[in-house]
C-alpha cells in the first residue's frame, strides 16, 4: 500500500512538470554595431601608412553635453556607423588633452590660453567650440572643421560629400542643395557649408 501511495505521489509531482509547455526562446536582439573609434594619433598614423583612408575626427571635451548627445543620437545611428566604418578612420580626440601629441613630424602641446591641445587648435583653426567634427582626406590633407552638434541627416551630407569624393567635383553648397538622404526615407537635409569648401 505504501508503495502504491509513493508511486501515486511521484506521478502527481512529475506529470505537471512534463505537461508544462516550455516558452520558446526570446528572439536575439539585433547586434548593434558601433563606430570603430581610434583614440591614439600614433595608431591613426600607423593605419594611414598601411592603408590610406579619409579621416573623421570628433573633437570633444569631458564637460560638453552636446558632445554626449551627438555620441548617443548621431553616432549611434546604424546607417551612419556602417558608412563611417567603411569609408573613414574615425578618431575620438579630447581637445583638452594635456599630453604631447606627435603628428607628422610636429609636436603639439597643451595651450593654457585656449584650454586646449595645440593639435585641436590647429585642426579647428582656432575656433574652439564643441562638438566639432574635422574631416581630412587621404594623407591628412585639407582639414575641414564642421562646428556644432549635427543630426544624422546633417552628418550624412558631410560624410557622403567627403566619403564619395564629391568634394572633388563640386562645391559643398551645390552638393547639399541637391542631396537626397539615403538613410532617412529620402528627406532632404539642410546644412551650412563647411569652412574652406
Amino acid at each position: 500500500m505504501k508503495r502504491i501511495l509513493l508511486i501515486a505521489l511521484s506521478m502527481l509531482t512529475i506529470t505537471p512538470a512534463l505537461l508544462a509547455k516550455k516558452d520558446p526562446p526570446a528572439p536575439a536582439a539585433p547586434a548593434v554595431e558601433e563606430i570603430h573609434w581610434i583614440t591614439s594619433i600614433e595608431e591613426l598614423q600607423l593605419k594611414m601608412q598601411q592603408t590610406p583612408k579619409k579621416v573623421l575626427i570628433d573633437m570633444y571635451t569631458g564637460w560638453c553635453g552636446w558632445c554626449k548627445k551627438m555620441d548617443a543620437d548621431t553616432y549611434g545611428n546604424q546607417s551612419l556607423v556602417k558608412y563611417v566604418n567603411n569609408n573613414f578612420y574615425a578618431v575620438k580626440f579630447d581637445a583638452e588633452r594635456r599630453d604631447t601629441i606627435h603628428f607628422q613630424g610636429k609636436d603639439y602641446f597643451f595651450a593654457p590660453e585656449y584650454k586646449a591641445n595645440g593639435f585641436a587648435i590647429e585642426l579647428m583653426k582656432g575656433q574652439m567650440s564643441y562638438p566639432q567634427t574635422v574631416f581630412m582626406v587621404e594623407n591628412f590633407q585639407s582639414p575641414t572643421p564642421i562646428p556644432g552638434y549635427r543630426t544624422v541627416q546633417e552628418m550624412e551630407v558631410f560624410l557622403t560629400y567627403f566619403g564619395d569624393n564629391a568634394y572633388r567635383r563640386q562645391p559643398f553648397d551645390q552638393y547639399s542643395k541637391n542631396y537626397v538622404s539615403r538613410w532617412s526615407k529620402g528627406q532632404p537635409a539642410s546644412t551650412s557649408a563647411p569652412a574652406g569648401h
